[in-house]
């Protein structure tokens, strides 16, 4: 076995030519953030804090942790999301999200501060933030009690992952990843402003009715979602469509399209995301099975006859 292995590692796993271009690249990155300048000195006061020799993956990897055991111990008193966590765990969670997003700041600051920054290390690091990026919002979803509501908790979920993954299509394609004045950072703010108000008012507060009868205070949330999201999205798709960096202007995530391919590609991809959204603003509109005409199961049962038309 070990002899296997030992093979295994001998093998070339990267090109001349691809660890050239690996070793030639530098990360750039511009932000517009609103919070991000308002955070830096709090940022910089942690990183000087932090000794010299603590590497920067392993400050990725505590945060990354921190992140996940917290989210566990939300999903471990609601596994379902429709059950209500206690108050704790949502603070646990509010503060494990802070600890990780400061822990995330840094660890690039770290890198370059030690001189130990390395296109592998960026890698690792953007690979933990892929995986935090479940778990936050899984979370957000718990508090709020989504699980009443399958497809919009699946929406949730799927906003955030299809943002990240074209947050790095258009890094791939531009060479800069871009922050917008409303992005991560402010994302991941307002998912711990709602695990503070669970834990302050209890998860149920979300469905407290305002207005009227019908629309709950949660509701706010996928609306905000939706604007933000869309708004996000299409910033990205523009960048996305001007061509990438590689052969032919090919793109990282549809190397083997050529360029007016590609755009219709993005532009089926948008349309799907829109879709998702309709579907459930249909349903949402039509009523539910459920208590005062709320929609449980059935939801998504609804939302996929409809997708699949």
């Amino acid at each position: 076995m070990l002899d296997r292995n030992m093979l295994f590692y001998r093998e070339k796993l990267l090109s001349p030519t691809q660890l050239k271009r690996l070793g030639e690249h530098k990360y750039s990155y511009s932000s517009s953030s609103l919070l991000d300048p308002f955070l830096q000195p709090y940022w910089n006061w942690l990183v000087s804090k932090v000794p010299p020799w603590l590497a920067p993956n392993l400050i990725t990897v505590v945060g990354l942790v921190i992140n996940i055991l917290t989210t566990l111990i939300l999903v471990w008193f609601s596994p379902d999301a429709r059950g209500e966590a206690p108050r704790w765990a949502c603070l646990i969670c509010a503060l494990g999200l802070f600890v990780y997003q400061s822990l995330d700041a840094i660890d690039g600051k770290q890198a370059r501060l030690t001189g130990t920054s390395t296109p592998l290390g960026e890698l690792f690091d953007h690979g933990c933030d892929s995986i935090s990026t479940v778990f936050v919002a899984l979370s957000a979803c718990v508090a709020v009690q989504l699980g009443h509501y399958p497809a919009w908790m699946f929406f949730q979920c799927f906003c955030a992952m299809t943002l990240f993954y074209c947050a790095h299509w258009q890094t791939y394609v531009s060479g800069t990843l871009k922050f917008s004045k409303i992005d991560v950072t402010e994302a991941q703010f307002t998912i711990i402003f709602i695990h503070l108000v669970s834990a302050i008012f209890g998860p149920s507060v979300w469905m407290t009715k305002v207005y009227s009868d019908f629309f709950e205070l949660r509701y706010f949330i996928g609306i905000m979602t939706f604007i933000v999201a869309s708004g996000t999205m299409y910033q990205n798709l523009v960048v996305i469509c001007t061509g990438g960096v590689g052969k032919n202007g090919s793109t990282v995530a549809i190397p083997l399209l050529d360029g007016r391919l590609t755009h219709v590609v993005s532009t089926i991809f948008y349309l799907g995301f829109a879709r998702v959204f309709l579907s459930f603003m249909q349903i949402f509109e039509e009523g539910g099975v459920g208590k005062n005409g709320s929609t449980v199961a059935a939801f998504v049962m609804d939302a996929l006859n409809i997708m699949s038309q």
